[in-house]
């Protein structure tokens, strides 16, 4: 069984920039999944920190708008990784899940740390890397040239264990 996973597209994160095209493939790829009726799992970064823009009580800590028709499971976790403290390995035994797709934000946290993750709890992984980014650029680590997406992308594709797909290519082989 295979399961999808919508990795922090939050308001507080979303606004940040123009994700609308990332926005649009994750409901597109929501959608399919639902009609195939595999598991969507959202994962919401969550703070106890008031002053965190990922303190539940905020807005910016929500799901964007156009995913939450898709967001019937959320589990709320505090860390990158959505495995640690969480009750995602449950949820995913439980749908016995051996393959996860990987969408959401950001591409250099919590997507790279829950992908690595998946990997080493046995899961088969595919990055879908077009529904996959980050608020960050190459300034934020001082190497300007730097596209932070495509460069965890092109770890995953070198590292031979995950599977990394466009959307072109995504479509061709699972839908």
């Amino acid at each position: 069984m295979k399961a999808l996973l919508v990795i922090d597209v939050q308001v507080g994160l979303i606004s940040q920039g123009d994700f609308a095209k990332e926005v649009s493939l994750i409901a597109k790829v929501c959608e399919q999944f639902q009609q195939d009726q595999s598991p969507v799992i959202f994962l919401k970064h969550v703070s106890q920190d008031e002053t965190s823009p990922f303190y539940e009580q905020k807005t910016s800590a929500s799901l964007v708008e156009a995913l939450v028709p898709y967001a019937t499971q959320i589990i709320k976790k505090e860390t990158p990784n959505a495995f640690y403290q969480t009750s995602l390995q449950a949820a995913l035994e439980a749908e016995n899940v051996t393959h996860l797709f990987i969408t959401g934000f950001n591409a250099e946290f919590c997507c790279m740390f829950t992908t690595v993750a998946s990997h080493m709890l046995g899961y088969k992984v595919t990055y879908l890397e077009e529904a996959v980014s980050s608020v960050n650029n190459g300034d934020v680590y001082e190497m300007p040239q730097l596209d932070v997406p495509e460069f965890i992308a092109t770890v995953f594709h070198w590292s031979n264990v995950v599977e990394v797909l466009t959307d072109e290519e995504y479509k061709t082989l699972y839908t």
